[in-house]
């Protein structure tokens, strides 16, 4: 899967150097009237709007191809298997509970509630 990533990766990079390439190359909308007045770009190799038209198709062409590889990148880093997981969820179960203390004497469980240990309960609660 990794190789696979790479190669999408570089594809990507050159797709991208490629579109920056041809949108530099191509004329501005203001250079029509350059053109009108004998600046030579009616002569060139495609002619004065048949480049227009072959550099705007294929930078079409590679922005889809641009935005298939971004498409075909995200979903293989979403879709990795986590290798590792948090340092916290490896510390938390790990952890054990602990022991719970014997009951000392069961007496004192069963004693009767005085009004005497109700107002000593009652001073230990903080207001």
């Amino acid at each position: 899967m990794d190789a696979l990533f790479s190669v999408i990766l570089v594809a990507h990079i050159l797709v991208g150097l490629a579109v920056c390439g041809l949108v530099l190359m191509q004329h501005g909308k203001g250079a029509d009237m350059g053109a009108a007045f004998g600046s030579g770009a009616s002569g060139s190799l495609f002619g004065a709007t048949g480049s227009a038209n072959f550099l705007s198709r294929t930078t079409a062409v590679l922005a889809a191809i641009f935005f298939v590889t971004s498409l075909a990148l995200a979903y293989i880093a979403s879709n990795k298997p986590k290798t590792s997981g948090s340092v916290m969820e490896n510390a938390v179960q790990s952890q054990s509970l602990p022991a719970v203390a014997p009951k000392e004497n069961q007496a004192v469980e069963n004693k009767a509630v005085t009004p005497e240990s109700k107002d000593s309960k009652a001073k230990d609660i903080p207001k």
